[in-house]
Formats: structure tokens, C-alpha cells, sequence
């Protein structure tokens, strides 16, 4: 039997495609970055100085789109803002939540300051799907007495439904 020179370029082919090409590179499914957060970390005032709050910001990892088995991923940026123009508040917990209530993850284990008007966000890709169509964020945090608490804030959207609004968050204590 006599093989044919493009079966060997054919077989040639398939084995270049099967074991030369790299892997692709493990997708980031969240905005999950330690040594970003420890950047952010520095030595809070004495507990003692400052208020101490909590706020609870809703969230959407997904929506429904035309029923309840269809959902649609979606992006968000949840912003975490200070609006006061000379002090620096203190963020000591992130918790992100599934729609059942369940701590999906901490975002930080030690306080993060924010500087006066200065924004900081985590973001919850499209991929990230964990949260489901209820998820939640609660933040707690320390100010300065007589200070603005900080305004905590989400955007969500998908280029691919064309769809996007926002949330804010609301103060439980």
C-alpha cells in the first residue's frame, strides 16, 4: 500500500496543532490581586478616633434575560469612593456574597485607606458567574468624626446584551 505525501503533511499538521501550540492561558475569573490590596494597606488611626460603619451594595453577576433558565454574565465595577476632600477613610472588610447569602470570598484581610476623592474598585468579570443573579457585597468601614461615609457604588454591564445600570449602596450600621 502506498501512502499519499499529503496524508504525512496531514498527520504532520494535526500533531503540530495537538502538542505544539501552548495552552491557553488560564482566564482571570475576578479582580482577586493580594499584592495589589497590601499596596493599599497602611497603619489605621486609633479605633477609638473613628466611626465605624456598614454599608451593603447589591450586585449582579448575571440576569435573567427571557426566562428563568436563560441568564445573561455580566460585568461589574463596584467602586468604592471617598467623597470627603481632606480625610481618608478606612475599608476593613469587602465580603462578596452568593444570591443564597453565602461569603463567596473577602476581598482584603487588613483595612485599605482611601484618600480624599480617590476611587478604588474591585471587578467581577463576565466569567465570574459565582455571585448569581442576587449577589451582594458588605463593606465595613472606620471615618473620621464629622466626615462623609464612604459612597459605594456598582456598574454592570454586557456588551454582548447591550445592557447596563447601576447600584448603590445603603448604610445597615
Amino acid at each position: 500500500m502506498h501512502n499519499h505525501p499529503g496524508t504525512y503533511f496531514a498527520l504532520l499538521l494535526l500533531a503540530l496543532l495537538a502538542f505544539g501550540c501552548d495552552p491557553e492561558p488560564t482566564r482571570q475569573v475576578t479582580s482577586i490581586n493580594v499584592e495589589d490590596w497590601g499596596k493599599r494597606q497602611a497603619p489605621m488611626p486609633p479605633e477609638d478616633s473613628l466611626l465605624a460603619g456598614s454599608t451593603y451594595l447589591s450586585s449582579y453577576s448575571k440576569i435573567y434575560t427571557k426566562s428563568e433558565i436563560s441568564t445573561l454574565g455580566l460585568t461589574g465595577t463596584i467602586s468604592m469612593r471617598n467623597i470627603n476632600l481632606t480625610d481618608t477613610i478606612y475599608i476593613e472588610r469587602a465580603h462578596y456574597h452568593q444570591t443564597d447569602g453565602k461569603q463567596i470570598r473577602n476581598y482584603f484581610d487588613k483595612p485599605i485607606y482611601i484618600a480624599p476623592l480617590e476611587t478604588v474598585e474591585i471587578i467581577i468579570t463576565e466569567e465570574d458567574v459565582e455571585g448569581g443573579t442576587g449577589d451582594s457585597f458588605v463593606f465595613n468601614w472606620r471615618k473620621p468624626t464629622g466626615t462623609h461615609d464612604p459612597f459605594f457604588e456598582g456598574v454592570f454591564i454586557s456588551t454582548y446584551g447591550r445592557v447596563s445600570f447601576t447600584t448603590r449602596g445603603i448604610r445597615i450600621e
